[in-house]
């Protein structure tokens, strides 16, 4: 795979502020509501985003093993991300060429509720050195998705993808 799946990686400031640059080996194609593909920058209402999405593990040997993490390293606002990052979601033991309906499920998934601006919600795949017991956080807040990979052997990731969301205004009443 080319470094240019890298760059919009790049732009987005995830490989930074979020992960260190990697060499991406599978594709993770993330998708909500079975037909709204996740791509990196586009955006999404966080209406559309409410139930959890389908994320598969393409073009990997199916006899590994993969963790995926959803988080959101622009809490409470972009501006000053001092929560930085809002954990969402995260999956362990996806066998390769499955989506994370096969794997356990670590933390639940939480929807994204952006309040102020524009948030990146990011999904970052792992792969496992072998079937594992990942261990959750103990907060959803101040996640660290560099120390949590370290912290279970997981090494660089092998694929990312994000979307921004922010918050819908509501529909004024007279």
């Amino acid at each position: 795979m080319s470094r240019s799946v890298l760059e919009p990686l790049v732009v987005g400031r995830v490989i930074g502020e979020v992960l260190d640059s990697f060499n991406p080996s599978v594709k993770l194609m993330v998708t909500y509501n079975i037909n709204k593909q996740v791509c990196n920058g586009h955006e999404f209402y966080p209406s559309a985003v409410i139930a959890k999405p389908r994320a598969e593990v393409q073009g990997a040997d199916l006899r590994s093993f993969f963790t995926l993490v959803m988080t959101d390293p622009d809490v409470p606002g972009p501006s000053d991300p001092y929560l930085r990052e809002h954990l969402h979601w995260i999956v362990s033991n996806i066998p390769g060429t499955t989506d994370t309906s096969f794997g356990k499920e670590v933390v639940s998934y939480e929807s994204p509720r952006p309040y102020i601006g524009i948030h990146r919600f990011v999904f970052v795949l792992f792969k496992q050195k072998r079937r594992q017991t990942v261990m959750g956080p103990e907060s959803r807040d101040n996640f660290n998705t560099r120390r949590f990979a370290e912290e279970n052997e997981l090494g660089l990731p092998v694929a990312a993808v994000y979307f921004n969301a922010q918050r819908e205004t509501a529909a004024r009443r007279r």
